[in-house]
């Protein structure tokens, strides 16, 4: 029986990692195999890219660069790691994937969401999730949040000024509202408890 893909997306410091440790834990009770996984990286080689990709200054790369390494990454990760571990039955839960390219060099980026899109399709041969989990937080909550979490030290893309996250934001959201039957839009404030139950109430039908 094939597996399932998740992905978990949206802005900075909405809670993912955490989410997806809670959710892994929660499929794995139930008996499941359980990949974790990360855009950009999850093989030994995606991984090398994301070292290019979040490390050095705000202008190492711009916007196209980003894009094709990314789709590079995406590329190697889908073909070595997630495809392969769905078809043998697993559950893959991925922080960050397609849409986080949109949203983040598409939109934000000025690129447009064809062009990431076309990578995609080329590169991934268009490969989607069967769920898209969308967190979703009030920007000042947001902003809170990854001042606890990075103080000074954010990497290259997370440190951008906050124009360019709030376009990052609305871009989700937007990618949501078209494709409502992959998105699923999870209210990310509360306890870490109470966003959890609303994850796996959102992800009955694919557990059932």
């Amino acid at each position: 029986m094939r597996g399932r893909f998740i992905s978990i997306e949206g802005g900075e410091a909405v809670g993912k990692s955490t989410q997806i440790r809670l959710l892994a834990q929660r499929l794995r009770d139930r008996g499941l195999s359980v990949t974790i996984t990360r855009e950009p990286g999850g093989t030994d080689s995606a991984e090398a890219i994301r070292s290019l990709l979040l490390e050095g200054g705000a202008d190492r790369w711009n916007a196209r660069s980003e894009a094709l390494l990314f789709a590079a990454a995406r590329a190697d990760h889908v073909a070595r790691l997630i495809r392969p571990a769905v078809e043998a039955g697993g559950w893959v839960i991925s922080d960050r994937f397609l849409d986080s390219s949109r949203a983040y060099q598409g939109v934000a980026g000025g690129l447009g969401d064809e062009a990431i899109l076309s990578l995609h399709r080329f590169g991934s041969e268009g490969f989607l999730p069967d769920c898209t989990l969308l967190l979703e937080l009030p920007a000042d909550e947001a902003a809170r949040r990854a001042v606890l979490r990075d103080g000074a030290d954010s990497d290259r893309i997370g440190g951008r000024d906050a124009d360019y996250h709030a376009k990052v934001v609305a871009a989700f959201r937007s990618f949501a509202e078209a494709e409502p039957e992959r998105f699923r839009l999870i209210d990310a404030s509360g306890t870490s408890d109470a966003v959890h139950a609303r994850i796996v109430a959102a992800l009955q039908p694919l557990m059932a």
